[in-house]
């Protein structure tokens, strides 16, 4: 059986909510996984993140809140660490979200945002998704993870 070559929506980073990155990020490197030797800090969502390499294409990002404030902290204090969304490549993000909006899909913004690694994304709503955040992404051009 041959796998399918995904070219316009592939699993980016599946996201993990966590109360604190070096604690988290010692059991995927225990695993054998080897994270970004830096974090980033999206202001915009109040988190620190942390990206490593799954495959050529898959990654885990930590998620660790910078604030009370921040979408993550609440997601913690409600449900716990845990996985936060899946991410989904896309070439471009404004096209997708618009497709997906005249098939009825709901969206977490009107418009999409700049996310970690300068990425364009938006955010599907888990009401119209069965439950389950998931994020579009779109790389700057020539952009990849560190």
């Amino acid at each position: 059986m041959s796998l399918p070559e995904l070219k316009d929506c592939v699993l980016d980073h599946i996201a993990i909510a966590v109360r604190s990155i070096p604690a988290a990020r010692k059991i995927y490197e225990d695993l054998g996984l080897h994270f970004s030797p830096t974090t980033e800090e999206v202001v915009d969502q109040k988190v620190l993140t942390a990206f490593a390499h799954v495959d050529e294409n898959a990654h885990i990002e930590l998620l660790e809140p910078t604030s009370a404030e921040s979408t993550i902290h609440k997601f913690i204090e409600s449900k716990g660490e845990g996985i936060h969304h899946l991410c989904f490549k896309v070439p471009d993000v404004r096209a997708k979200t618009e497709e997906l909006l005249r098939q009825g899909y709901k969206f977490i913004y009107p418009e999409p945002r700049i996310g970690a690694g300068g990425c364009l994304v938006n955010f599907m709503h888990p009401k119209s998704t069965g439950g389950v955040l998931i994020e579009l992404s779109q790389r700057p051009a020539g952009e990849a993870y560190p």
